[in-house]
Formats: structure tokens, C-alpha cells, sequence
């Protein structure tokens, strides 16, 4: 979890091949409406977020039934988003990539092509309800040596 440009699809996606699990992007999970609206730099409210959080909480549930781990890149921004999202909180884990806001902007500003922009920053950064039950962890690292400290932190390094 993070705000945009925090690396969590990339960070994710390198834990989840360590792992050999699937990634899942919760942006996939947005509708048609809501991402326009950010590629529009209109940050959402909570309102624009509910389905999306239902959606995800639902998919949550569905994984946990089958027995199927996945690394999800979620935002995740508020103590009540994580609620939702924390069905079970000894299976359900959380990480949180934490930058500063030079280091995201930039990171942001180099990135085509995807709708949440620099635009979207300042907003996710008002947000953002930093979480004291996850393990935390500099994005300012390589993303290998970021994976690393998370199996670590959670104790996949058997995995």
C-alpha cells in the first residue's frame, strides 16, 4: 500500500514472482468513471471509492476461500479503507512503501502512460492515514533490495 508513485506495482510484482504468486493491481478494480476522473487529476472521495473498496473486499474474501495468495498494489490510503480490506488480519498483510514527496513526484513525472498522475499527489499525501500495523518500508531503496526487507519483515524468506 502507498500513494501513487510509491512502486507498488513494481515492488509488487517483484514479490510476487519471488513468491511465485499472481499480482494483483487494485487499479483494475476502479471503474471507467473514477479512472477518468484521476487521469483528469480529480482526486476521489470516499464516495467515488466505495464500490471499488466493495469490489476489492470481495475479491479479498473469494482468495481467501480458495486458498490463493496473491501481493495485491492497493493504495489503501485510510484507516477505514484498510478495515475493509483486512478480512483476516492474520492472512491479509500489510505493507506499506513509504517515500518522500520529492522522491514520488519525481518518480511520478517520469511515468507515462498511466492515469494517476503528479496532479494526484498532493491530494493521496492529505490523505494518506500513515498505518502502524504494517510493516513499513523506505521506497528510496532498489526495488530488489525493498523485496528483500519485506520477505524479511514478514518472514517469506523461505517462501
Amino acid at each position: 500500500m502507498g500513494v501513487a508513485g510509491s512502486g507498488k506495482t513494481t515492488v509488487g510484482g517483484l514479490l510476487a514472482a519471488a513468491l511465485g504468486v499472481e499480482l494483483i493491481d487494485a487499479d483494475a478494480f476502479h471503474s471507467e468513471a473514477s479512472r477518468d476522473k484521476m487521469s483528469r487529476g480529480v482526486p476521489l472521495d470516499d464516495e467515488d471509492r466505495a464500490p471499488w473498496l466493495a469490489a476489492l473486499a470481495a475479491a479479498i474474501d473469494g482468495w481467501l476461500v480458495e486458498g490463493r495468495s496473491v501481493v495485491l498494489a492497493c493504495s489503501a490510503l485510510k484507516r477505514a479503507y484498510r478495515a475493509v480490506l483486512r478480512r483476516d488480519a492474520e492472512q491479509v498483510r500489510l505493507v506499506y512503501l513509504r517515500g518522500s514527496p520529492e522522491l514520488l513526484r519525481r518518480r511520478l513525472d517520469q511515468r507515462a502512460g498511466h492515469f494517476a498522475t503528479s496532479a494526484l499527489l498532493e491530494s493521496q499525501l492529505a490523505t494518506l492515514e500513515e498505518p502502524d500495523d504494517a510493516l513499513t518500508v523506505d521506497v528510496a531503496a532498489p526495488p530488489e533490495e525493498i523485496v528483500a526487507t519485506i520477505r524479511r519483515g514478514l518472514d517469506l524468506s523461505t517462501r
